[in-house]
């Protein structure tokens, strides 16, 4: 087993998937943990050859990971993580700040399978954690403290946008940026092919896309203003965005995009309950 300051230095994930993959590359490529000080686990190879090859430690024993780091995230499928909780909980100790990654799977869910007085957060990130711009919340459980919180916080910024939020919040930021990713692709999608539509080679049409998105986000998020106003500084009298504007409104488009973010929380929820 791991001194006490071995393991205050390393980061831990249980799971190996995608999410893991992009939260471990985002402190990686900030400098926030080095990569050997990262330890994960899964029942096999198939996820954890991405860890190997960050030049992360990789496991197959969960409890492995607990008694090498104080710091947890799990990241497994929500219908796994009890099994994998009560697997780990008699290695839980008061040292232990332990993360969920899992959709729909309560604090107070999570708090019952481990010992009495463990420090759990929910965290909701989203894949572009990878490329360090993600956008996350966190919630802490009845036992975390304000400085714990602070820490994961700092950490979790590594990776992008971090705020902590209550646990109700949660749900919502699984349906607005979880599943926004997607929809924003879709968008982005369909933007490129009104160009190739209009003759633009499809290459060139997806990365002028994709540039347009950046930097609108840019400007949203350095400017501080209402997309409200930023969508007025482009408009002039009878010009090309009115009209484009009334198209997209003759099509539904934001009525259909509040629907999407509504249908992907009320998912969320409806895994909370299960």
């Amino acid at each position: 087993m791991a001194s006490a300051e071995s393991r205050s230095q390393r980061v831990g994930f249980v799971g190996a998937g995608r999410m893991a993959e992009a939260i471990a590359q985002g402190l990686i490529r900030a400098g926030k943990v080095e990569a050997k000080q990262v330890l994960a686990s899964a029942p096999t190879d198939r996820n954890l050859c991405h860890f190997r090859a960050l030049g992360c430690q990789t496991t197959h024993s969960n409890q492995e990971v607990l008694q090498s780091c104080s710091l947890v995230i799990f990241a497994t499928k929500p219908h796994i993580l009890p099994a994998v909780l009560a697997e780990v909980a008699p290695v839980v100790t008061l040292e232990h700040i332990l993360v969920s990654v899992a959709a729909g799977v309560s604090l107070s869910t999570i708090e019952k399978l481990l010992p009495a007085g463990t420090s759990v957060f929910r965290i909701s990130p989203n894949l572009p954690c990878v490329v360090q711009e993600g956008a996350m919340v966190l919630a802490r459980g009845c036992h975390a403290s304000s400085e714990e919180a602070s820490l994961l916080q700092n950490l979790l910024e590594a990776c992008g946008q971090c705020e902590e939020v209550p646990e109700a919040y949660v749900d919502i930021h699984t349906g607005l940026s979880g599943s926004g990713v997607a929809f924003v692709c879709a968008f982005a999608e369909a933007l490129a092919e009104g160009a190739i539509k209009m003759g633009m080679p499809s290459g060139l049409a997806h990365r002028i896309a994709a540039q347009t998105l950046l930097g609108t986000a840019k400007m949203l998020q350095q400017e501080g203003r209402h997309p409200a106003q930023l969508r007025t500084d482009v408009l002039t009298p009878a010009g090309t965005t009115i009209y484009g504007l009334h198209a997209l409104e003759q099509g539904g488009l934001r009525a259909a995009t509040m629907s999407a973010v509504e249908a992907a929380t009320q998912r969320a929820k409806e895994l909370s309950r299960k």
